[in-house]
């Protein structure tokens, strides 16, 4: 999340520089020719920063991206050794359950003991 957050951070600061420079050349003391060349100059730039821009929403996509196939990688990882583990203990459980049916109780044990 935070790193969406800084891509968006990132496009926010450059759309507020390029305003900026514009408000500052509308506002500068030169002439009207001078204006127009930097107004010029500035707007030329405008496609060279928009794929600046487009390039680093891009990285930080796939840094997102990454980060969430590691951390889904991680969730089945945790989940397979928990079914394991489940699986184990049912067996386990499964196997005492069979032991005591097949043994006299500890409480009829002493009464076969004194009938004999």
């Amino acid at each position: 999340m935070s790193n969406n957050r800084s891509g968006i951070f990132i496009g926010g600061l450059m759309l507020g520089t390029a305003i900026g420079a514009l408000a500052g050349l509308l506002a500068a003391p030169r002439t009207g020719r001078e204006t127009r060349k930097l107004l010029k100059k500035s707007a030329d730039a405008i496609p060279e920063l928009a794929e600046d821009l487009s390039t680093s929403v891009q990285i930080q996509a796939d840094r997102l991206s990454a980060s969430a196939l590691r951390n889904w990688d991680e969730t089945l990882d945790r989940l397979r050794e928990a079914i394991a583990a489940g699986v184990d203990a049912s067996q386990r459980e499964s196997q005492v359950l069979k032991k005591q049916k097949t043994t006299p109780d500890s409480d009829t044990l002493p009464q076969e003991l004194e009938q004999s």
